[in-house]
């Protein structure tokens, strides 16, 4: 009973610390790699709107002949 009281106030697991750390980062990397795509989609996005937009104009200022 000793050692469990002593293992249990001896405070916490260097493993389990480490192994914290570890998916702690792994998540601010997994956020950092989230934001960065986001960004990349909305520029890829906008590019699309300002091509979408250059192909509407280009057909409305040049009427189909019959």
């Amino acid at each position: 009973m000793a050692k469990a009281l002593l293992g249990h106030l001896g405070g916490p697991d260097p493993r389990l610390l480490s192994e914290m750390r570890r998916l702690q980062q792994r998540v601010r990397d997994l956020e950092e790699e989230c934001l960065r795509l986001q960004a990349a989609n909305e520029a890829l996005a906008a590019e699309q709107a300002k091509d979408d937009d250059v192909v509407i104009s280009v057909s409305e200022a040049e009427p189909v002949l019959n």
